[in-house]
């Protein structure tokens, strides 16, 4: 099977959305050659890309190669017949751990169209605005008559096809909220666009002394500006769900009713189905193993450290990692029904419902907008009835629609979260979603995951010091011929130690139990403790040894990660109820809790009963924080009110996540929290400044004092004052 030959690891860096558009196949003999697609989760720099490129040129079959480094991905053309396992070997040999991708559920989005179409209207209004400004300079210095209307005729053939190009996401915005019954910030934007484009068109042809088309290409212009900031804070989301679908095996080794085998792609499966599971590969779907013996590794799944002892009659889940022997399974669920995709499901719906909260902006538009529109209203009812003049009446009605300054308030949210954002980078945190600091600042419950989140996730063997060296020795020799994590662990410590492997011959491993040898004509085992002779293991994490002067135990122990401590007690001395949750068994879980002083945890707790836990909170009112780090967090990630999860959580789980934590100490998220509620009062002060100065300037407007010079200096101002508000989150001296 195909899957992968190394258990996978995340990378240390956040990935981007781009995707290259893949080359035409090549061609082999008429045959379109296959492409294969791996996973590079630990390349960082571009001596890590050529180094791929050319262990995987080296290989045979292999027609080309290419890495994106945002994405850590291989794309490979290759010869028919050409399988997956020898590049990824090759790598490993390299020093780069990969693992293959199913190319066919990978939704390759390619570049980050909206982002360039973004920018591209941010400069079309920005060109055309200033060249529009110009014009207006000569207005404004005393042009009149047939002078004045060409200068406004000519800013009309400037105005109108840019802000038909440029504003287009206000009116797609403004439209799809109308059509729902309710307003956003979009609506009194277009409406402000739209009747100062009108009174404009209007007034040059009747050869009028004002007109608004560089009010409209200004405001259009910050407000996409705006636009652009929010885009940016979100282009590092991407959906969780499709990520753990492609974390399903492509392909798997189906038995025939003849005793052959066959490798065929994973929609070719059925319910009964017998498929070998080889050492090393993930387990292809939900089913019961019928033949052998292995220990499979469920931390991805579950949390759980210790590998899972499996023989006939054990149930396996989709996605599980096979350690140390062969296995023949029969399929009990596939596709669809697999418990892997069962997750990607509750995964899709926790992001949908997510999406359902309603941010600082949308909120103050509910207000904001009736308000502006009735404003308008009056005074165009106003005036109507002063004047007589439907003319005069529609242009200052416009103009308290533009002076009222939408942009300010368009500013309001992307300028504070993108200081906020920049500021927690340099802290070593990275914001994904653009509520995500509105949300972080509600929350009083904080949920943890325990493996890999609240601890390293790599158990390290204890008081090595008390064991002699001889044992030592033997015991380096046999683990260092095992597959097993445990034995990789104590191998790696022993080493580290500088003693040498005892002389151990004849050395093969035991599927399920553990691996054996001959030293000085005597049989030693290193395993489970049944297998060698200790008797109950008993509740620690251990691995045990048999030589003919006994039975020794090194017992292993997941060490806290660095600044969890911290961040636990600042969490609880800000008030907040600490929660952890975890897959794992409930003594190592209840050693955690106890070290790091927290009350409330559950152990053993499975991916959807994670998920339940965080609904259950929110229902009873609270806003639940999650920080996880594995595939069994991801449903409960997703689900939260708000989720952080470390950057060397799986691909799914950070996709899943809306703050992704860069460096090892926990320390950071204390700030985070911190920043979020300051970033936050920011926001409502955005929000106050720039009623303020609707305050001072709808009355000029009123009063029918707002020329376009006015309103332009008016936008500009309030705008200006936004961003340095926003600036205020820089670093503290």
């Amino acid at each position: 099977m195909t899957a992968q030959a190394l258990p996978l690891r995340a990378a240390a860096c956040p990935g981007c959305l781009a995707v290259p558009d893949p080359e035409t196949s090549a061609q082999a003999g008429g045959v379109v050659a296959p492409r294969i697609t791996l996973s590079l989760p630990g390349i960082h720099c571009q001596g890590c890309i050529s180094g791929v490129e050319s262990a995987l040129a080296a290989q045979p079959g292999v027609h080309s190669a290419r890495v994106n480094l945002t994405l850590k991905r291989a794309l490979i053309e290759a010869e028919p017949g050409t399988e997956a396992e020898p590049l990824i070997a090759a790598l490993a040999a390299a020093g780069y751990e990969a693992r293959e991708l199913d190319s066919d559920l990978i939704v390759a989005s390619g570049p980050d169209a909206a982002g360039r179409a973004l920018m591209v209207r941010l400069a079309v209004s920005g060109f055309a605005a200033m060249n529009v400004m110009l014009l207006s300079v000569a207005v404004w210095s005393g042009a009149e008559a047939a002078t004045r209307d060409m200068f406004h005729w000519i800013s009309a053939a400037i105005t109108l096809p840019a802000i038909a190009y440029a504003a287009q996401p206000f009116f797609a915005s403004a439209w799809v909220a109308l059509r729902a019954g309710r307003l956003n910030m979009d609506v009194p934007i277009v409406l402000a666009i739209l009747l100062s484009l009108v009174t404009s068109v209007g007034e040059t042809a009747m050869s009028g002394p004002h007109a608004y088309f560089d009010a409209a290409l200004t405001l259009t212009f910050f407000l996409l500006a705006g636009r652009y900031l929010d885009h940016r804070a979100r282009a590092a989301a991407r959906s969780a769900a499709r990520d753990l679908t492609a974390l399903e095996v492509p392909r798997a080794l189906r038995r025939e009713e003849d005793g052959t085998e066959t490798r065929v792609a994973l929609a070719d499966l059925a319910v009964g189905d017998v498929i070998r599971v080889l050492p090393g590969a993930r387990v292809p779907v939900d089913g019961v193993v019928i033949e052998g013996a292995s220990e499979i590794d469920r931390a991805l799944l579950t949390g759980e450290t210790t590998p899972m002892p499996a023989k006939a009659g054990q149930q396996l889940c989709a996605g599980e990692l096979n350690l140390t022997g062969a296995l023949l399974l029969r399929a009990t669920a596939v596709g669809a029904d697999t418990s892997l995709r069962q997750m990607t499901e509750l995964v899709a719906m926790a992001e949908s419902g997510r999406a359902n909260y309603a941010p600082l902006a949308d909120a103050a538009a509910r207000l904001y907008a009736p308000g502006v529109h009735i404003l308008s209203a009056l005074a165009f009812a106003g005036w109507y009835l002063y004047s007589g003049d439907l003319r005069i009446a529609l242009n200052i009605a416009a103009a308290v629609l533009i002076i009222t300054c939408p942009c300010a308030l368009g500013l309001a949210v992307p300028a504070v979260t993108t200081a906020a954002a920049g500021r927690l980078f340099r802290k070593g945190l990275l914001v994904k979603s653009a509520t995500a600091l509105e949300r972080l600042a509600q929350v009083d419950t904080v949920v943890f995951d325990k493996t890999g989140t609240l601890t390293d996730g790599t158990p390290l063997p204890e008081a090595l010091d008390s064991h002699e060296p001889e044992t030592l020795a033997v015991a380096a020799a046999l683990a260092g011929a095992s597959t097993h994590p445990l034995a990789r662990a104590l191998a790696a410590a022993i080493a580290a130690r500088g003693i040498a492997p005892a002389l151990v011959s004849d050395i093969r491993e035991h599927p399920g139990y553990g691996i054996e040898g001959t030293w000085q004509g005597k049989p030693v085992r290193l395993g489970r403790a049944e297998w060698a002779g200790a008797g109950h293991s008993g509740a620690d994490t251990a691995t045990w040894l048999a030589t003919p002067a006994g039975v020794t135990a090194f017992r292993f122990q997941d060490t806290l990660r660095e600044g969890a401590a911290e961040l636990v007690r600042v969490l609880v001395d800000d008030g907040k109820t600490v929660v952890l949750l975890s897959g794992d068994r409930s003594e190592a879980v209840q050693q955690v809790a106890e070290q790091l002083g927290i009350d409330t945890w559950r152990a053993e707790v499975s991916p959807s009963e994670k998920a339940g836990a965080i609904e259950s909170l929110a229902q009873a009112g609270k806003r639940v924080l999650m920080v996880g780090d594995g595939l069994n967090d991801t449903v409960a990630l997703a689900a939260a009110h708000v989720s952080i999860s470390p950057a060397s959580a799986a691909d799914a789980a950070r996709s899943a996540s809306d703050i992704v934590l860069l460096g090892s100490s926990l320390a950071p998220i204390a700030e985070a929290c911190r920043i979020s509620r300051k970033a936050t009062a920011r926001i409502r002060e955005n929000f106050q400044l720039a009623t303020l100065y609707n305050v001072v300037a709808v009355p000029l407007a009123i009063a029918g004092l707002a020329t376009p010079l006015v309103a332009a200096l008016a936008m500009s101002t309030s705008s200006l004052t936004v961003s340095v508000n926003a600036l205020r989150l820089g670093p503290r001296r």
